[in-house]
């Protein structure tokens, strides 16, 4: 758990991560939150920044050290997966959402081989529905993915099942628990706003309503 807490302290400092159980966020999915992770903070953050890029490129190192390319999901993990490539001298690409209009029509951006060993790299696992559509394009693409590596995860029971269905081993440097964890260590909040905070994770889409 010291990587998890170390992690989460970060993006508390940096207000990467907010949480708010009295007056909810809106999500654009339309969901009620008490929490807001926005993890594109870390890049304007030098010293934080480097932290992350240190811990995730030693997360993928280690438990991944098959791997041949790293990939960036659009648009919030392709500065992520840069850095981590970067560090391990492997190649980079990324994976848009859906293909580009224009052009080649590409959805994957950069030199995938058929058969290389692939790394996704995520700032946050929500759903995990825009992760495993990157994933699928580079399985339909030729690639292997062999795992996936977020900063964040609120550890949804929808994303564990996606990714359990489809057989993606996944790791993210910190998590809900442990920002819970942390937030009631340094009084951020009281006991009954960690129950609110609970009871969102279990039913996040009826939360609030």
């Amino acid at each position: 758990m010291k990587r998890e807490l170390a992690v989460a302290e970060k993006l508390l400092q940096i207000n990467a991560v907010k949480l708010n159980p009295q007056n909810p966020f809106t999500w654009a999915s339309g969901w009620k939150s008490p929490i807001y992770c926005d993890n594109r903070t870390i890049l304007s953050f030098p010293h934080v920044r480097d932290f992350i890029k240190s811990e995730m490129t030693n997360a993928v190192f280690t438990e991944f050290p098959d791997a041949e390319v790293i990939a960036g999901v659009a648009t919030a993990g392709i500065p992520h997966g840069a850095l981590v490539a970067d560090l391990l001298s492997l190649p980079f690409i990324y994976v848009r959402s859906k293909p580009k209009e224009h052009g080649m029509g590409n959805q994957i951006e950069g030199v995938l081989q058929k058969g290389q060993k692939v790394v996704v790299i995520e700032d946050l696992i929500s759903t995990g529905k825009s992760s495993m559509e990157a994933v699928v394009a580079i399985q339909e693409a030729g690639g292997e993915v062999i795992g996936l590596t977020s900063v964040f995860t609120y550890g949804f029971p929808l994303a564990e099942k996606v990714f359990g269905e489809a057989g993606i081993k996944t790791l993210s440097l910190s998590n809900y628990n442990a920002l819970l964890e942390l937030a009631m260590q340094k009084n951020l909040i009281s006991e009954t706003e960690l129950e609110l905070l609970k009871q969102w994770r279990e039913n996040p889409s009826a939360w609030g309503r």
